[in-house]
Formats: structure tokens, sequence, C-alpha cells
């Protein structure tokens, strides 16, 4: 069924859109000016909804929402066991509901609804169980305090967190940062992405069903210089989780400063290098490459965009690669066979040709790909350059779709060298039988993550984020729990005590 009652286009599927209003204090409402924005199909280009646009006004009540709920509501005065049943109950409703939200994130930014089924929504739900797990396992310490006196560390939540994700994994996302921001106890609002705001409407919807307090979930869809900018400014929210780029976590940064000095977590770009030896099984190989950077069009942070291969298997890999990507389907995201669906709109699709033309005019050598991949729609065909150099922009700058820049190296010195030549340092990839080159450049690299002999590789127990101007914090693992925590430590006088 086709949103808002339009006619879908002969063989399109369009899935009904239940909530296109914000959501707070427990409440779908209109936002304070009535303004709305389009959302649109990248498939075709056409509108699929008008979603309330939210304002300073509209971030204002909602941020006294969450800060009401989480000052005087249940939520942080739960038991961790009580919170981790309403969290794992969301999370069954999440799965309950697969169909439909795989389908909505793939209408709204052009995802594979079959890799959404089997990929974007476990992981979500998974990463839910996880947290509703450690919801009950925030410990302090005791402390060995000297003189007459004794000592402990509580972890209390910090308090209102203020989310703002990307459209790229738009499921995902939302449930990496609200997953253990929840289980510590505090109280969320969310800016999704304007590109891709119906899915996360629908989880605020789900959260009510499941028992969450009003309050305690709040999104406000709207853009990053209104609704963003209120939220990273507000005195009254007290952490800011974002995903997104480098240029706009500069800007979040600043805004904290200048307001309450509130916590900041960034996971930000990436320009991320896939090393292949010469010992590598080049038929793996070839296929990891083209996973690092055609799964989901290119829009992954970690994206092994700068592929370095080793002379002597160089030629084989490279004629190999080409084939590979000549074979990737590029079509209808809601099509079972389709490999890769189209850009998120019109603004990155045109990004994205941009740069190739930039890699053409710069001297790289283009192989295969490199045009539109339709005559209607955000469709690219995926695209190879050779003879790149690493002060090209298609090697230094984050593109964020289908454009692999693949080069030669000799050494391991000088590819570890190469694979540092750049301001990010979110992942890399290594392909490699040998233990001790895997051991050696896993050490050397300057990311967060590092993959050997795999990649894309997640798991909710591994914490994932940046070095360099990747940001800084850790999404995933205990060690997201962190960001939303505050340790107090509190020491009594034992004047009487014989043991200190």
């Amino acid at each position: 069924m086709a949103g808002n009652g339009k006619a879908a286009p002969a063989g399109m599927v369009v899935p009904e859109i239940k909530f296109t209003k914000l959501f707070i204090n427990g409440e779908f409402v209109t936002a304070a000016s009535g303004k709305t924005f389009e959302t649109r199909d990248p498939r075709t280009g056409d509108v699929l909804a008008h979603v309330a646009e939210a304002d300073k006004a509209d971030v204002d009540l909602a941020v006294k929402s969450a800060r009401d709920a989480f000052e005087h509501g249940k939520w942080p005065r739960m038991s961790g066991y009580e919170r981790g049943r309403i969290m794992s109950k969301l999370a069954d409703l999440v799965e309950q509901h697969t169909e439909e939200l795989a389908a909505l994130d793939g209408a709204d930014a052009g995802k594979l609804v079959l890799l959404g089924k089997i990929i974007d929504i476990p992981a979500a739900t998974q990463m839910l169980r996880y947290y509703a797990g450690a919801a009950d396992k925030i410990h302090g310490e005791v402390l060995r305090v000297s003189g007459k006196y004794q000592g402990y560390t509580l972890k209390e939540p910090v308090g209102v967190v203020g989310v703002i994700i990307p459209w790229n994994f738009p499921t995902m996302m939302f449930f990496l940062k609200v997953s253990p921001a929840l289980a510590a106890g505090c109280t969320v609002v969310v800016k999704p992405a304007e590109q891709t705001p119906l899915s996360a409407l629908y989880y605020a919807h789900l959260a009510k069903l499941a028992g969450v307090p009003d309050g305690v979930i709040n999104v406000v869809p709207g853009f990053g210089p209104t609704a963003g900018a209120a939220l990273t400014s507000h005195m009254d929210v007290d952490s800011v989780a974002f995903t997104g780029s480098t240029e706009v976590g500069r800007l979040i940064m600043e805004s904290a400063a200048r307001s309450n000095l509130k916590m900041v977590s960034l996971e930000l770009g990436g320009k991320s290098p896939l090393i292949v030896f010469d010992d590598a099984d080049v038929d793996m190989a070839v296929n990891l490459s083209r996973l690092a950077i055609f799964y989901n069009k290119g829009e992954v942070c970690v994206a092994g965009s700068r592929v370095y291969v080793q002379e002597g298997i160089y030629d084989e890999f490279v004629k190999k690669a080409v084939e590979a990507a000549q074979s990737w389907k590029v079509g209808d995201p809601f099509d079972v066979t389709t490999n890769m669906g189209p850009q998120v709109d019109k603004d990155q699709f045109e990004r994205v040709l941009k740069y190739i033309e930039h890699g053409k005019c710069e001297g790289a050598t283009l192989l295969t790909g490199g045009k539109p991949a339709a005559d209607k729609g955000y469709y690219i065909e995926p695209t190879i350059f050779v003879d790149v150099t690493e002060d090209m922009k298609i090697a230094q700058e984050e593109i964020f779709g289908p454009v692999m820049s693949l080069m030669k190296f000799r050494t391991v010195d000088e590819v570890i060298e190469k694979a540092n030549c750049t301001r990010y340092g979110l992942a890399a990839g290594i392909v490699t039988k040998s233990l001790d080159i895997a051991n050696r450049v896993s050490r050397s690299v300057r990311a967060g993550t590092v993959w050997v002999n795999c990649y894309y590789a997640f798991d909710p127990d591994a914490p994932f984020g940046g070095y360099k101007m990747s940001g800084f914090g850790r999404d995933q693992g205990l060690a997201a729990m962190e960001k939303y925590l505050q340790v107090k430590s509190v020491i009594t006088a034992l004047p009487d005590s014989p043991w200190y």
C-alpha cells in the first residue's frame, strides 16, 4: 500500500506510512509551527511522505519531557532488571514488525529490503537484548582509601541525552545509541536524519507499546541547522551522541562548549584501507573488496574505499575486481536479486558523481562504472579507479558512495605508511595467510577496528569507534555504557575503625 494514499508506479512496492508526526512525551504531535518537510523515495525521487518539521520550540518541549521523565519519572529509578525486561519486550516487538520496518528503510533510504530483514533488523534486536542484559550489571567499586575513611563509587545515569543519527543505517544507528542510554537509565531526544525519519518514529511507537514510560524516548525529525542545533546547544541536555560527518562533528563540539559543556561522543567519517597481500586467496580478497565498498551502495562510514594490493597479485586482482563490480546488480532494493540500491537522495547522488569527475580530472584511470545506472532515481554504477595517488581527492576525502580507489604497493612498511596517510582512523581490513603480517599490520594501523580476512564483522560485544578525525567515544560493548554514566565517589569518615 502506498503512503499518503498515492498509487505506486507499476511494479513498485511502497509501504504504508503510519507515523509522520513528532513523538514527544509519549504522544504523536504536530510541530509547533505546523511545518512539514518532504522525505523522498530514492528509487524515483518522488515524495514518499510529509513529515512534521521540528524546530527550537519542539526541541524545547522534547527536552522538557525528557528532563521531567529523568528527574521525576520511573525509568532511572527502576531496577536494571525492570528496565531490561521492558527493553527485551521492545526487541520482541521490533522483531515482530521486521517486514514492515525493512520496507520502510527500503523506501526511505534505498536500502536492500532483503538485507534489512536478515541483517539490519536482527542486528538491532540483538543490540537491544545485549544492553537489556547489561542494565542490571552497572557496578561501582569499593575503594581502599587511606586514613580513617571508607570509600566507594556509584555509577549514575548522566541524564538527558541528545541523539543525532545519520541516514545510511536508520535502524541500526537508532538502537546503537538508544539501547545503552536506556540501559543506563537515561532519557533521550532523538533527531533522525531528515532523509530517513520514518523508522525512528515507528520505533517510538513500539517503545510505548513495550512499556517505556512517556518522556523517556522522544523523536524530533528536522534539519541540522534548526532542530539539531537546538538540541546540541540546549542548556538542559547533559550529553550528545552523534554519528555523521566530521564537519558536523566539529559544529557539535563548538555548540557543546558554548552552552553547558555537555558531554559529547562522536563517530565520524572514514577512509578505510583494505590491504591485500601477495599470499592472499585472490578470489576471496576480490569478493571482500567488493563487499567492503559496494555494500549499502558505499554509504558506510567504514567502507573499504582505499584498496591496496601487493604487486605480485595486483594485475590478477584488478582484472577480477572489474569483473566482480560489473556483475554487481544495481536496481530496485525491493527486488531480492538486487545487490545495490540507489543513493539516499539527489544531493548524495550528485556528490558521488562529482567525486568521480574529480578522479578523472586528477589523472586516475576509470576502469569501470562512473555513471548513473538508471534514467530515474539515484542509482550509480559500481565504480573502480586505478592509478590513484595519495594526494587525490578520491584517496583523501570520504565519498560515501560506490567508488573504489585501487592502488599497488611493494612492502609491508610502505603499505602501513600509506594506510595511515589519512586524517581518518575508523577501520581497516587485512587479507593475508601470514599471522606475523596480520599481527604487525593490525598493531600498526591507526584505526578503531581492524578486520583480518573478513570485513563488516560487527558484534554488540565489540567496541566500535574512531582514531584521529573519525571521532572519539565508543559504541557497542560495555564500553558504550560509560558514555551514559557518571562516576560518583562517596567517602565516609570512620573515626573509630581499627582497620585503616
